[in-house]
């Protein structure tokens, strides 16, 4: 009766793994906006909330220290490898994941679609440096870690922490350079909140991730190069065409509107077609579907379109999706699923 007991009241682990940013970042002074990212480690991550010891048995790890500017495949690869053998082992009850926002929505939709456990994964950042007047950083995590502890995240796949609000990886943008609000989720809106620590949840996301993802990091060990072009007026073919003779297996069209490419670009894409390249258009303005043939014909020129996904997500998936298959039916269904 004891044992169980104590085991009934035992502290859930949590795994703290750090790959760098503004949170973990330092200038020269409180009020000075430029820092260098990535420069505290992880442990004196973890010593500036010592709050979370009281709720959890906290471990921590360095995976990298870079700003997110600088996030690339074999982080990516690393960081979901390592998340999904904490938590398929059992050596982990959940994982907070510190990374700076310029490309946290990329990672942390990347971990959604790759990692096998309906364990709670949350990214958490700062969009102020540790060092600044009214850092951020320490609440942010601080809440991330009460999430990851909560019963209520499990199953909804990898989230997305910050400034009180709790996003859905697929969903979730950074939308303002600067602002401490500036992750939202323009199609669909937070799926709860955590005020200090206080976690509720209203919504769940219903596309398929992590346990239910056709994708599995055991079974990936590279991913293939894939490109954002972005359209504007009186645009030209340069970039898709370099794309195309560099070596890109896949292009997002991040089209005008409804995903519209200039005329000379529609062309080029085309012709990326007919040459192998899986082409998915999408859209510059940020939130709403890119529809198969609106005002281009789709069927024709062999592309696929996106759904509501962002560019750089459409991206991830993309690259994702060429790791199992050139079936464009096949591709497209996936962008309709996950």
């Amino acid at each position: 009766m004891l044992l169980s007991a104590v085991a009934a009241f035992a502290k859930p682990t949590i795994y703290i793994l750090a790959t760098g940013g503004t949170i973990a970042g330092s200038g020269a002074s409180a009020l000075d906006s430029s820092y260098t990212s990535g420069t505290v480690t992880v442990d004196k991550l973890i010593a500036a909330v010592p709050e979370i010891n009281k709720i959890a048995t906290i471990k921590g790890e360095q995976i990298s220290q870079i700003g997110s500017q600088e996030m690339n495949n074999e982080v990516w690869l690393k960081l979901a490898t390592r998340v999904n053998e904490l938590l398929t082992s059992g050596k982990a009850d959940g994982v907070v994941i510190t990374h700076g926002t310029d490309t946290m929505e990329e990672t942390s939709y990347f971990l959604d679609l790759t990692v096998k456990s309906d364990k709670p994964i949350v990214f958490v950042g700062a969009m102020r440096n540790s060092g600044s007047l009214s850092a951020d950083g320490p609440l942010n995590l601080f809440n991330a870690v009460n999430v990851a502890i909560s019963k209520e995240a499990v199953g909804k796949g990898v989230l997305v922490t910050m400034n009180d609000e709790i996003h859905a990886a697929r969903e979730v943008t950074k939308t303002n350079t600067t602002a401490v609000d500036t992750f939202k989720s323009p199609n669909s809106g937070k799926i709860g909140t955590v005020f200090y620590g206080n976690v509720k949840f209203y919504m769940n996301p219903i596309r398929k991730h992590t346990v239910n993802s056709a994708f599995d990091i055991t079974k990936i060990k590279e991913l293939p190069r894939v490109d954002i072009i972005y359209s504007h007026a009186n645009d030209n073919p340069d970039f898709a065409n370099i794309a195309i003779k560099n070596g890109a297996k896949g292009i997002i069209s991040s089209g005008m509107g409804n995903g519209n490419p200039f005329p000379t670009v529609l062309e080029a894409l085309g012709e990326g077609v007919k040459k192998g390249v899986v082409v998915v258009r999408d859209s510059r303005v940020g939130t709403g579907e890119t529809t198969l043939n609106g005002e281009v014909d789709d069927a024709k020129y062999g592309f696929l379109a996106s759904d509501n996904l962002n560019a750089q997500k459409a991206r991830v998936l993309l690259m994702l999706a060429l790791t199992q298959t050139t079936d464009k039916a096949k591709i497209q269904e996936l962008f309709l699923t996950h």
